[in-house]
């Protein structure tokens, strides 16, 4: 009753091109969300990594609580000791280090 006569005839052939618009939005957030959010979160999490793997005896770390402490022994793959002062040593999992403030000095053969 209310539809005028140009409302009411439809193109059946253009169904493919309105796919194609229809999905083109939901791309480009994605590939926005991937360079923006993803790529470098997983950048970050290599770096941290890496920096975990790096640790030895004699450095100085920042814990995820804010803990500054140097490490003090190489427990196994997954832990360490700190010692956060003169005498006060804590066992700490080694995904808990968030930075190396400075590098210590290599472990020599004997010890």
């Amino acid at each position: 009753m209310f539809v005028t006569p140009a409302f009411a005839q439809s193109t059946g052939a253009a169904g493919g091109g309105d796919l194609l618009m229809s999905l083109l939005p939901f791309v480009a957030i994605f590939a926005v969300m991937y360079f923006l959010i993803l790529r470098p979160q997983r950048q970050r999490q290599k770096e941290h990594q890496e920096l975990v793997k790096a640790l030895r005896r004699g450095d100085t770390v920042v814990t995820a609580g804010g803990l500054i402490g140097r490490v003090s022994k190489v427990v196994d793959d997954h832990e360490l000791q700190i010692e956060l002062s003169e005498g006060v040593k804590v066992r700490l999992v080694r995904s808990m280090v968030t930075e190396v403030r400075a590098k210590g000095e290599p472990v020599k053969e004997g010890e």
